[in-house]
């Protein structure tokens, strides 16, 4: 058998499926423009005939002939389309083009029989009087619920063959145009192929070293033949080798995958022998070209190559740890140790690359929160003991004092135990929405609100501000309404100790595809935009002195968030300095 070569065999065959393709399209697209113009264009007559109808309805009569007359001519010359108005009887009394005293009985012509008949009429056929092909679309003219004549309008075909004409050298010449690109992308696609193919032949005749169980196939084609006789040659020797291999590097490799942690491993001139997805992961190198180059030519970070160094220089085992600098830092705990042969010559190192970088954020957030909680909680303890010592050193004799340090020390024994009270219930809704423990029902919202506004109507009175409920009493949401009671009070009491005396604030619901939204508007001081994206961190304060001064822990929008949260939902807050804020709730919908 005549053996063909590859690339032979398979251009013809996409050559031949793409250009009967192009031909395919071509037809249909020509066929599909020009059934597209013709039902476009009888549109465009049925409109403007109902436009010269609604026009002429009035003064349609055999007496105003002279007027429909020359209301025709001016019309078609301005829209370039032929006009005709005909009585019922079949009597022309106005046309654009013709005299219409001149023009014969037009009660035969299809489209005015269809319209007398009190339908649209369109018909395609060749003009006595014009001389060419055109396009007819006559509609009835209703006058007092009878047909008092009909209005036709008329183009010459000849016109949208032209456009068409000109449509179809265009898809021509693309085509052209297209099969020329195809030949040469199938050519290309083809050698693509074909060449690889080739590059395995001369592979497979290096390395045939081993044995292989069954003989393969021996194709028609030439370079596959080709392939398949070398093949062939090295299955003999190969077979059981490479099956070994095979199922070592599948174990090694699945194991590798599995891994959480990363693993590198390099030779004794640093070149990377293997590496897992995760260590991939973690250092954003490609496992397909990576191995065989050098770790300075992949990773590029001066810490890492180091500690390899470093490794590959000792003679045990070595921990490090490195910070990787990006959008978000990732700090990797690093474990390498030599690697060494049966012989116990050294051929190079491993190492384990864990990340610690939530370890990492979680020891910060506690340091933060520590500090943050010691410093609220020193503040008051540092004035109760002020005024105390103040009182035992001998001030208990001044009556006036007394009273003014007393009340003082009740204050910030208050605001201590607002701090530990809101410390324990932000607590008590981490740990319960950790549990799944916090129990949502359907609730009327507009209860839960009012309920809200009762508790701190008393408040707002005494600072002269008005609060105003704008909801439905209608919503029902999945809600604990304890927990989301708490949160609307966090925000009315932040609201209030904000706002001016004499203003408003106002608590709106708005309902959209997938929630319901709670909006907390104040017209007060307003906050600045810097402060707007850590505005729900604990013990976070855009104005430290006075918030102590209004009594605030700092913990009562990290609450709202939890609440916020613990129903499925987000706490968003836009604000205008010197205008005012907008807390908003994002609640899922029932």
């Amino acid at each position: 058998m005549r053996r063909k070569k590859l690339i032979w065999k398979l251009y013809p065959v996409y050559l031949v499926i793409i250009l009967f393709s192009i031909l395919i399209v071509g037809i249909y697209a020509s066929t599909t423009f020009k059934k597209f113009y013709l039902r476009k264009t009888a549109e465009d007559l049925t409109v403007r005939a109902h436009l010269i109808g609604r026009d002429v309805a009035a003064s349609f009569s055999k007496e105003n002939q002279t007027s429909l007359d020359e209301l025709c001519k001016t019309i078609g010359k301005e829209t370039s389309t032929r006009v005709t108005l005909i009585l019922p009887t079949g009597e022309v009394v106005g046309d654009s083009d013709e005299d219409p005293q001149q023009m014969e009985n037009h009660a035969g012509r299809p489209e005015v029989k269809a319209a007398l008949r009190g339908s649209k009429g369109v018909f395609t056929r060749y003009s006595d009087t014009l001389q060419q092909e055109m396009m007819y679309v006559a509609i009835p003219l209703e006058k007092e619920g009878e047909i008092a004549g009909v209005v036709r309008t008329s183009v010459p075909v000849s016109e949208i063959d032209a456009t068409l004409a000109s449509i179809y050298w265009k898809i021509a010449l693309a085509g052209i145009l297209l099969i020329l690109l195809a030949a040469v992308v199938s050519l290309y696609i083809t050698r693509r192929i074909s060449q690889p193919i080739e590059e395995m032949k001369k592979g497979a005749q290096r390395f045939a070293e081993g044995t292989f169980d069954h003989k393969l196939l021996v194709p028609d084609s030439e370079e596959l033949g080709s392939l398949a006789d070398v093949l062939n040659h090295m299955a003999h020797q190969l077979g059981e080798k490479i099956r070994m291999v095979t199922e070592q590097r599948n174990e090694l490799g699945t194991i590798l995958s599995a891994m959480r942690e990363g693993v590198l491993a390099v030779d004794s001139e640093e070149r990377i022998v293997t590496f897992n997805q995760a260590a991939g992961f973690f250092l954003e190198i490609d496992l397909s070209s990576a191995k065989g180059h050098t770790i300075q030519e992949v990773i590029r970070n001066a810490d890492i190559q180091r500690f390899l160094s470093g490794v590959l220089m000792g003679k045990g085992p070595a921990e490090g740890e490195i910070v990787l600098h990006g959008p978000e830092n990732k700090f990797l705990q690093l474990n390498g140790t030599l690697l060494h042969d049966s012989n116990r010559k050294k051929i190079g190192a491993l190492v384990v690359l864990n990340d610690i970088t939530r370890m990492r954020q979680l020891e910060n957030i506690r340091r933060e929160f520590v500090a943050n909680v010691s410093h609220e909680l020193k503040t008051p303890i540092t004035s109760i003991k002020g005024y105390v010592e103040t009182l035992k050193e001998g001030a208990l004799g001044d009556k006036k004092n007394v009273q003014k340090f007393l009340e003082i020390v009740l204050k910030q024994s208050d605001l201590l135990n607002a701090i530990v009270d809101d410390l324990l219930s932000l607590s008590r809704i981490e740990q319960d929405a950790e549990r799944g423990e916090i129990q949502l029902t359907k609730e009327n919202l507009r209860r839960i609100l009012e309920a809200a506004v009762v508790d701190y109507d008393i408040k707002a009175r005494e600072r002269e501000i008005k609060l105003i409920l704008n909801c439905n009493n209608k919503i029902v949401i999945m809600a604990n309404s304890r927990l989301l009671k708490q949160a609307i009070g966090n925000l009315l009491d932040n609201a209030i100790k904000y706002s001016e005396p004499g203003t408003a604030v106002e608590i709106e619901i708005a309902r959209n595809s997938d929630e319901v939204v709670v909006k907390v508007r104040d017209h007060g001081v307003g906050i600045a935009p810097e402060h707007l994206p850590r505005l729900f961190e604990r013990f976070y304060r855009v104005d430290k002195g006075r918030s102590r001064d209004l009594g605030g822990t700092g913990l009562g929008l990290a609450i709202v968030k939890h609440i916020a949260q613990a129903h499925g939902g987000r706490v968003t807050v836009e604000s205008t300095l010197g205008k005012g804020s907008v807390f908003t709730l994002h609640l899922p919908k029932v």
